[in-house]
């Protein structure tokens, strides 16, 4: 299990962002030499947790639990196939390109340390938005991407420190209960029945998924 590429986006003006700067870090492309990794700060505060990676829009990107973005190559290679055109390293905005990384079945909580470097821990999957759509400029994107629910994950720092490209990943803690990436974005999306389920994760899953799973639970007496 290693990192292929460690990936990095700067402010770009686009006409198809909601953000209200009309900048997107989406294009994110590899980046030689190490890179610093650490905890960015709250959600509306602080952007990525990787140094040098832009996040233009603070009020759904970025923060603690949106520190650093993982994507499995085996996934983009997925996608290459469905949909007949090469996606490099990058292509899908995140941070950090896994081989052999098991990261939609990661369990919420589950500890990664990345080399001799950071130790980040499994936080939520990613939300497909308007700019993810736009960008790749596939129809029905949104709609494709959610019901595959390889959504990729989310990372919060816990130890900060710097990473580079073929660095190693070693799972150092994993949690015992069943959710993971995948369930977690699934409740997040078209199955809000898992929303109870998600609540297993305790402590580590993302506060305001807790928030709404709990007003769930309130609601429908699940």
């Amino acid at each position: 299990m290693r990192i292929l590429t460690v990936n990095a986006g700067r402010p770009k003006a686009v006409g198809y962002t909601d953000a209200p700067s009309g900048l997107t870090g989406i294009d994110k492309r590899p980046v030689d030499g190490p890179v610093r990794v650490s905890d960015p700060g709250p959600p509306g505060e602080g952007g990525s947790g990787v140094a040098g990676d832009a996040v233009c829009d603070l009020r759904f990107h970025g923060g603690t639990h949106q520190a650093v973005y993982a994507f499995a190559r085996e996934d983009l290679d997925h996608w290459e196939r469905e949909l007949g055109r090469e996606l490099a390293n990058g292509a899908f905005g995140e941070n950090l390109t896994t081989s052999g990384v098991e990261v939609n079945g990661a369990l919420i909580g589950e500890r990664w340390r990345i080399g001799s470097g950071p130790l980040l821990e499994v936080a939520s999957g990613r939300i497909p938005c308007r700019t993810f759509a736009d960008w790749l400029g596939e129809k029905g994107w949104v709609k494709r991407f959610t019901q595959r629910a390889g959504s990729g994950a989310y990372l919060r720092v816990i130890e900060p420190g710097e990473v580079r490209a073929g660095d190693r990943v070693e799972v150092v803690h994993r949690p015992d209960h069943d959710v993971t990436v995948e369930v977690v974005f699934r409740a997040s999306t078209l199955q809000r029945e898992l929303l109870p389920r998600t609540l297993a994760a305790g402590d580590a899953l993302d506060p305001r998924l807790r928030e709404t799973a709990l007003k769930y639970v309130a609601r429908e007496g699940a």
